[in-house]
This record gives C-alpha cells, structure tokens and sequence, in this order.
C-alpha cells in the first residue's frame, strides 16, 4: 500500500476508532463512547446516501424515512416480543423478537423494500421532482407514524432493552460501540467495492450524461434503482443501530430536517469520497455538542463554516485532509 495522504488518513482515522474506548476509560470519561456510537450510526447513514448523491447525482430529502423505518421494525419486534403478541397473525404469523439477528436484517429489509416502492416512481422523474417527490414519500411516512397510535403516535415507543446477540452484550456501551464500527466498516468496506465495480462506474456514467449511457446500451433505471434500494438498506441498518443506542424512536427520526441534516455530513465531510461522510458526521455532531453546552442556536454558527466549505473546499474537510480528490467519485 502506498504512503499518500488518503491512506495515511484512513489508517489515522481507523486506529483513533479502535482505540476510542480505551481513551475515553483512561481519561475517565466513558460519555465520549456512546457520543462516538452515535456519530458511528450517523455516519452509516451518511455513507449510504452519499452512495446515491455522490456517485448516482440523486439528490434526495427522503433519506430519513428508512433510516426511521429500521428504527421503528426493531422496536415494534422488540414490543411485541415483550408483550408476548404477534406482530401478524394472518395471513402469516410473525412473532416478535428482540434478537438482533432476526429484527436487524428484518429492518434491513423492510427499508430496502421502501426504497424499491418509492425509488421505481421516484426515478421516473429528475432534477428538483425528484427531491420533491422524495420529500413527498418521506412525510408521508412521517404522518404515517405520527397517526399510529398502537405504536406510539407522536410520543414514539420505547425499547425495553437493546437487542441480544450470542456472545456479545449489547447492554454494555464499549461492546455496543464496536458493534457499530464493525457495521459502519463492512458497509464502507462494500461500497467502496461496488463504486469501483463495473456497476459503479455505470452509476457515475448516468450521473454525468444519462442519455448517452442509455444510448450505450445500460438500463440506466435499472442501475439507479438497484443504487437507491442499497442506500436504503444501508439507512435501515442504521435506524436498527439508533433504535438500540437510544432505546426510543419516534417519528420524528423520518422527518425531512432529518434527512437534511444526514445530507449536511455529506456536504460537509465530501461528496462522492465514502470516507468524507464520516468525517462529515464527526464534525457536525461534535460542533453540536460543544456549541449546544453554550447556546441552544447553535446552528447560526455553523451555517457560515458550512458556506465556506461550499464554497472553497468542494470535496469537503476530507478533499482538504488528504489533498486532490482522492480515489472515488
């Protein structure tokens, strides 16, 4: 492996991830664990959709409504696991559960399946339709959940423990947080090799000149769906993994500020690099947490640095830490 920036990063940036743990015990600090596996989750879901935004050029405000439907799968299993109901009787019975090897794939799943329903009528439109009808779905969810009281309503439902995962202790932050940067780096591990597949370069091919791909040939829809599903899926793996951390959902997870604020880690961090939303996620959860100790508006100071990262750093603080424009995109 070659010695440039980018690697070096990622090498800096993996070690600081395994250790965290350690440095928070020693330094006696144990709240920087759950504050890093948030920012772990965000940053999955930041991945995921930049894997559209970045690489496929479909801006989209409806990002959050899988990431709120994985939230929402893992809960409602986990609720009538405890209370010892069916989540459907007829005309299967499927049973709750609070195991994280069935509610995860399950939230899996059901979020990919959102994203086939709302991507193959999304996709048939373009530009600014597209983000609107995106946004459309995902309130549509939204009031869809605030509307379901057997769940919560708009109060949202609690989770009455994390999930159970043979020989791992869920329950317990440092195992917990491990959990989330293995999740986080096999999502990262296959989209960096779908990106340079033989699909990718189709996906950043429709991106740049749609017609002249079709022209070539590619079922470009196909290609986009198949894109926008597996974001999907990867937005729904992270709404199983906030559902556990918090311990509460509410429907408020799917709302469009929700997706807008998945899609500022992206800008932020750097569009179309896959590592850039991590970094994305680290800085704006953390200028969240410093800032919101001193002032509740915490957003006025972070819209100016915002501007200038638009506007002279188009890769994002990642396209500024490792230089050029890395590997992707």
């Amino acid at each position: 492996m070659r010695m440039t920036r980018q690697n070096i990063s990622i090498a800096v940036g993996t070690l600081f991830f395994l250790t965290l743990p350690v440095i928070a015990t020693m330094a006696g600090e144990p709240y920087l664990v759950t504050l890093f596996s948030r920012i772990l989750i965000y940053a999955l879901a930041a991945v995921s959709l930049d894997l559209m935004l970045g690489f496929g050029g479909l801006v989209s405000l409806g990002h959050a409504a899988f990431f709120g439907i994985g939230a929402y799968v893992v809960c409602i299993l986990s609720m009538h696991a405890v209370d010892g109901t069916s989540v459907l009787s007829w005309p299967v019975v499927i049973n709750g559960s609070e195991r994280a090897l069935v509610a995860w794939p399950a939230a899996v799943v059901l979020a990919a399946l959102a994203a086939a329903v709302i991507g193959s009528l999304s996709l048939r439109t373009s530009g600014m339709h597209f983000i609107m009808i995106t946004l459309a779905f995902a309130q549509m969810l939204y009031y869809f959940f605030v509307s379901l009281e057997a769940y919560g309503g708009d109060d949202g439902i609690s989770l009455f423990m994390r999930n159970t995962v043979p020989g791992v202790d869920l329950a317990a932050d440092h195992q917990f947080y491990y959990v989330c940067l293995a999740a986080l780096g096999l999502f990262l591990c296959f989209a960096c090799r779908l990106v340079d597949s033989r699909f990718g370069m189709v996906i950043r091919g429709c991106r740049e000149n749609e017609r002249r791909m079709k022209s070539m040939g590619f079922a470009t829809f196909r290609y986009r769906l198949v894109c926008f599903i597996i974001a999907g899926a990867g937005a729904g793996l992270a709404g199983a993994l906030i559902a556990n951390q918090t311990e509460y959902v509410s429907p408020g997870l799917m709302h469009w500020t929700r997706s807008g604020e998945i899609l500022v880690m992206v800008l932020l961090g750097g569009m179309g690099t896959l590592f850039g939303p991590v970094v994305g996620a680290a800085a704006l959860l953390l200028v969240e947490e410093f800032l919101s100790i001193y002032t509740e508006h915490w957003m006025v100071y972070l819209g100016p640095f915002l501007v200038l990262v638009v506007l002279f750093a188009k890769r994002g603080i990642y396209g500024v830490i490792i230089g050029g424009n890395g590997n992707h995109g």
